[in-house]
């Protein structure tokens, strides 16, 4: 009985193990979408290994990206226009799929966290 007790607790986690194959996910082209107030925003980014370059709005926007770990990276905006663009971004993949990732993300050192998704834009 107890071995069947231990079995089905193994069974019953490994259902739920979250994916996080963040490395695809370190270079390319996507699409993002967060939700702020009920209103959702949409924007596109590339990704290098050091650098992201963002368009939002016909605004764009780079920042240089350092990695702490596989799944978190630090953005600091290269040219700030105002003390609110001089502050770091951190941010966290939390689940992945074949072609997009879900993430946190919010200022360095504060607890508001934003959420969002991430989608990869095929180029042909």
């Amino acid at each position: 009985m107890k071995y069947l007790i231990l079995f089905s607790a193994l069974l019953f986690n490994s259902c739920y193990e979250v994916e996080r194959n963040c490395d695809q996910f370190k270079t390319g082209t996507y699409e993002s979408t967060i939700s702020i107030g009920g209103y959702e925003y949409k924007s596109t980014f590339t990704r290098t290994s050091d650098l992201q370059v963002e368009s939002f709005n016909g605004v764009i926007d780079s920042t240089n990206v350092r990695w702490v770990n596989d799944c978190e990276m630090i953005f600091k905006t290269i040219n700030p226009k105002n003390r609110s663009e001089q502050k770091d971004i951190h941010l966290k993949i939390l689940t992945t799929t074949k072609d997009s990732y879900k993430f946190e993300y919010g200022y360095v050192g504060d607890t508001n966290k934003q959420k969002g998704e991430a989608k990869r834009v095929i180029l042909e």
